[in-house]
């Protein structure tokens, strides 16, 4: 700020006039307008910050504006777009949550028979309670393949473990274990919800291995031949 040099008295008929140079005149202006008083009504840091803030939201949402075709309607409409697709994404994804690198045991410690999981299983799908009746139709394919010697029992085996290795001697049906494996670990870790499409495929995977003939590799052993030579007479 700019000061002229001002008299300092006010001038009479008789008396020259009193002048201060331009620096002290700036320094006695600026110790004035610091007292409190003049400060009284101006806005807080805080205050200050927002407006700054909302300022610069203001002038993006200018410029934005100036680049989009309609300008600031359209940019409206491109915004509730994206947060349409959010919102949808949202609805058949659900909430993403993290799945542990290396998943639970498939069981829990009380250790029940096939025909128990199945049960509860179809009395959780008479509820539609689709996450728990997917869970225990997964539990009850891979204890049902226990109990036929396809799979050694196993009380820490993951439901992927399980998958892979019931399909060596199912080897028809490795890709629908391993998606039921994968479902499972989606509705027990993933934060994923079951629907009942999702456990009728796995009742329908636990019949059909039920009446499905395991393929059983047997060694061959072969004994060596033995030459005859009959001798000429």
């Amino acid at each position: 700020m700019r000061f002229a040099a001002a008299p300092l008295l006010p001038r009479t008929g008789d008396d020259p006039p009193v002048t201060i140079s331009r620096d002290p005149a700036r320094e006695a202006a600026e110790r004035e307008l610091s007292k409190p008083m003049y400060h009284e009504h101006d806005p807080s840091l805080l205050q200050r910050a927002l407006n700054t803030f909302w300022d610069w939201v203001d002038d993006l949402f200018s410029a934005a504006a100036g680049a989009t075709p309609g300008g600031g309607f359209g940019l409206l409409v491109i915004i509730l777009a994206v947060v349409l697709l959010g919102v949808a994404l949202w609805w058949r994804l659900g909430t993403p949550q993290h799945i542990p690198r290396s998943a639970p045991a498939l069981f829990d410690d009380r250790p029940r028979s096939a025909a128990e999981h199945r049960a509860a299983s179809e009395a959780h799908a008479a509820q539609a309670h689709w996450n728990q009746a997917l869970q225990e139709r997964m539990r009850a394919i891979v204890r049902a393949l226990e109990e036929r010697a396809l799979l050694a029992p196993h009380p820490g085996r993951t439901a992927d473990e399980a998958a892979a290795e019931a399909g060596r001697t199912l080897p028809a049906h490795t890709g629908r274990l391993r998606a039921a494996a994968h479902e499972f670990d989606d509705v027990t870790y993933g934060g994923r919800t079951a629907d009942e499409s999702a456990y009728l495929r796995l009742a329908e995977l636990d019949r059909d291995l039920d009446r499905t003939k395991p393929l059983l590799t047997n060694t061959a052993h072969t004994t060596p031949s033995s030459n005859h030579q009959g001798a000429a007479k």
